[in-house]
């Protein structure tokens, strides 16, 4: 018997999150789309949760998109799937209010719907073997679940029309250079990484990180004056937080932590230094 379309674990304050469904490269049906919402709920109103990561099971996809042989079915269109107009087709690609960091573990594919979900996370870790395109172009399928947004945003105007034109599917050599993903990590070490990295994120003082990150999101849309005052006006919280009085006394009294540094990439692993 099947287990469930998603997977949902904690990990001390973060929450990751699976797709489970590796005989269809994790398409998403109905099902799995509400059971997506559901767990993204979950971390926007959990306060022991800082960090979700959104990964695939199995190694041969993060997510190949809508499951298109469901398309047509009244009975579990994912377009009749209740909250689908307000949250999205895929389960969540049109919640924006969720204030707290979100990290994409990708292994090998991360097309069509899969990519729009992976670009609603903050940034995206992947492994040698993944591979991203708008693959749904061959379809004539839009890109419906935030990719023509989100797209232009992450990788600039050019790159996106590039993407979404051609269908091109591009590996992941070419989606770090044209800064799609942040780090590259050897073949099935993308999960690890990702909790790694939200792991230590929850260490920080959380006011002033999900402030910046408030600032950095929202400023997007405003002319830079605006985005200064926005800046100023969500960082008066972090200016009373208890945790940034602390974390000053921690600074003089020489408790300094090790900054994060990202891993040596795949292909360099043979050179000298």
């Amino acid at each position: 018997m099947a287990g469930p379309k998603v997977l949902t674990e904690r990990h001390g304050r973060v929450w990751l999150v699976i797709i489970n469904r590796p005989d269809v490269r994790n398409c998403v049906d109905g099902e799995t789309a509400q059971l997506l919402y559901e767990a993204v709920e979950t971390f926007r109103n959990d306060p022991e949760l800082d960090v979700l990561v959104l990964t695939g099971a199995g190694t041969e996809s993060f997510c190949a998109g809508f499951d298109l042989k469901y398309a047509h079915d009244a009975e579990v269109q994912i377009a009749r799937r209740a909250g689908a107009d307000r949250y999205g087709p895929m389960g969540f690609t049109r919640v924006t209010d969720v204030h707290k960091p979100t990290i994409a573990a990708i292994n090998g594919y991360c097309v069509a719907g899969g990519l729009e979900l992976a670009c609603w996370c903050d940034f995206r870790i992947c492994d040698e073997t993944a591979q991203f395109g708008v693959l749904n172009r061959r379809w004539g399928v839009p890109l419906i679940d935030g990719g023509t947004q989100r797209l232009p945003r992450i990788v600039g105007l050019g790159n996106a029309l590039y993407l979404i034109e051609t269908g091109v599917l591009i590996d992941a050599r070419q989606a770090l250079r044209m800064g799609l993903v942040q780090e590259v990590v050897p073949k099935g070490e993308a999960l690890e990484r990702a909790l790694a990295v939200a792991q230590h994120m929850t260490t920080y003082p959380q006011t002033s990180l999900r402030n910046d990150r408030l600032a950095a999101l929202w400023g997007l849309a405003l002319p830079l004056p605006d985005g200064l005052a926005l800046e100023a006006h969500l960082h008066r919280e972090s200016l009373r937080a208890e945790e940034m009085r602390e974390g000053l006394r921690n600074y003089v009294q020489k408790q300094r932590p090790e900054p994060l540094r990202p891993p040596r990439l795949p292909w360099e692993a043979g050179d000298s230094d």
